[in-house]
């Protein structure tokens, strides 16, 4: 085999990886729905506690079926630890932090988003099936990262 047509497989194969890869982006934003969360706002982390909606964080119903989470990290926990909604409502996470940066993961779902310092997150999914998921932090934040959990109780 010459060196030309090496190249030439070589210029293929990587021609098709890149296709392959474009494929997968486009199934998966659009078939699968699956996008980065919104970025609701800003505000300035030392005043976050006395802002609303974070100032009372919690569960609150805001129409048929359809729940907000206020939700507040900072090291090494989440505000509140514990959320409880019904299965098939429309749940949406409105979250920030207070100091650095915070992953939220709901094991065993698709919700997965980031806190950033002074940014607001936003993101709403729907749980179908009644359960307990935990509420992880996927982002190393400091010594007391291993402590930071919740749980998403689906009634």
């Amino acid at each position: 085999m010459t060196t030309e047509k090496i190249e030439k497989v070589f210029l293929s194969l990587s021609a098709a990886m890149l296709l392959v890869f474009l494929v997968a982006l486009f199934y998966s934003a659009f078939a699968m729905g699956i996008h980065l969360p919104d970025r609701e706002g800003e505000i300035h982390p030392a005043e976050v506690r006395s802002t609303p909606p974070f100032d009372e964080p919690g569960v609150r119903e805001v129409g048929p079926n359809q729940y907000e989470v206020v939700m507040i990290g900072s090291a090494w926990s989440f505000t509140p630890r514990e959320v409880r909604v019904p299965a098939g409502a429309e749940v949406t996470f409105i979250s920030t932090t207070t100091d650095v940066i915070h992953g939220v993961h709901v094991e065993g779902t698709r919700v997965n988003f980031m806190l950033i310092p002074g940014q607001i997150s936003k993101i709403t999914s729907t749980f179908r099936e009644p359960g307990e998921h935990l509420i992880i932090c996927h982002e190393f934040c400091g010594a007391g990262h291993h402590l930071m959990y919740g749980v998403l109780i689906v009634e």
